[in-house]
């Protein structure tokens, strides 16, 4: 970083420095805190333990107002230049991922309280090992941003893949376990959901790691991964249409294409729902309830489909590059009864969404090989 003439201003500088570093490693470690307690109350079945995560995560909103108070605070007086400029723009980033992080902690409590009252008995294991290789990366990754150094950057992201696998592991196996009848229906969403969390814990540290490089050496190394097209379907809770869309898309197995859903509340996965495409042999096992502020880097989905009014509305203020369409189909969970009684209802919504889904992955792919021959 480059350095003051004016030894007053020099040593202002750093203490501001210092109390902005001080604030970052307390946030990550109520996170790492909350993680952990996250896990411990999952593995027993604490219904106090994961009451105390959701309570406790007003803590780590605190820290971010705070932060994001100190790095205005820092850009005003000190006018940054080169490394002081890059690393609080870092770390006003870097904020951001630790309160989401903060965020899946306490989902994993909420979930929790869905499951605990479920009668079932399952092995653990996987769970715990996934948590255990996730939270270490969190905390390995803000090292890496405080104390400006790459090399550790670099090792955590290496971790990324045995966690994917760890977590690809899980949920092959809560699908066996849903097809032996050893977790009821109503479990599966949740505990894909405490699987799925841990994974982005995963992906958060990553993203700071990301920050850490910038800092330290000015490499911007973000949406450097992957050259695949990346579609965003959201409705208006992530319980039925988007999840719905999300399902249908990733069963096609389009190696170009992925997709991810969302809802601009979140929501739980309807069971009807869940129950309807597994009759079409269409698993919802990954789903994860997400809300459209618990998406990292939107600027990263080339496109974003509103399934709804108010999905479109919200999806407004996305980047501006992102292309926005809006399919209007009708939600058949909105309707009271049983799946029996709405089959017809829901079969509508599955050819509506199908059809759009196909002719939007031909037209993608399509033009994919117009531009390549163009190339040639």
């Amino acid at each position: 970083m480059t350095t003051s003439q004016n030894p007053h201003l020099e040593a202002l500088l750093q203490h501001d420095i210092n109390q902005i570093k001080a604030k970052i490693r307390e946030m990550a470690r109520l996170d790492e805190q909350a993680l952990n307690r996250a896990l411990q109350a999952f593995l027993t079945r604490d219904r106090q333990l994961a009451y105390s995560v959701i309570l406790r995560d007003q803590y780590v909103d605190e820290l971010e107002t705070e932060l994001d108070q100190l790095c205005l605070e820092f850009i005003l007086r000190h006018q940054p230049a080169a490394g002081h400029l890059r690393f609080v723009y870092a770390a006003s980033k870097i904020i951001k991922e630790l309160e989401r992080i903060g965020d899946y902690a306490e989902s994993v409590g909420r979930m929790v309280l869905q499951i605990r009252s479920i009668e079932m008995d399952v092995p653990t294991d996987l769970f715990t090992e996934l948590a255990s290789e996730s939270i270490p990366m969190l905390h390995d990754a803000v090292n890496a941003f405080l104390e400006g150094n790459a090399e550790q950057a670099h090792a955590t992201m290496a971790k990324e893949t045995q966690v994917r696998q760890l977590r690809d592991a899980l949920t092959t196996q809560l699908v066996e376990w849903r097809q032996q009848g050893l977790i009821p229906l109503e479990a599966l969403s949740p505990l894909a959901t405490i699987a799925r969390r841990f994974e982005r814990v995963m992906e958060q540290a990553t993203n700071i790691c990301e920050e850490a490089l910038y800092s330290a050496t000015g490499e911007y190394i973000k949406h450097r991964r992957g050259d695949g097209f990346r579609i965003l379907f959201v409705d208006d809770a992530n319980k039925c249409l988007s999840p719905m869309a999300e399902a249908i898309a990733n069963h096609l197995g389009l190696d170009r294409l992925s997709f991810a859903s969302c809802g601009v509340e979140i929501g739980n996965l309807d069971p009807i729902v869940a129950r309807f495409l597994e009759g079409k042999g269409i698993s919802t096992v990954s789903h994860a309830p997400t809300s459209l502020d618990q998406i990292a880097q939107p600027e990263q989905f080339q496109l974003v489909v509103a399934l709804s009014k108010n999905a479109e509305k919200a999806i407004a203020f996305l980047p501006t590059k992102t292309l926005k369409l809006t399919w209007m189909v009708s939600d058949p969970s909105s309707l009271a009864g049983t799946l029996e009684d709405h089959e017809a209802s829901f079969q509508r919504t599955f050819d509506d969404l199908s059809n759009h889904i196909h002719a939007l992955a031909k037209a993608i792919l399509d033009d994919d090989k117009e531009q390549s021959n163009g190339n040639r």
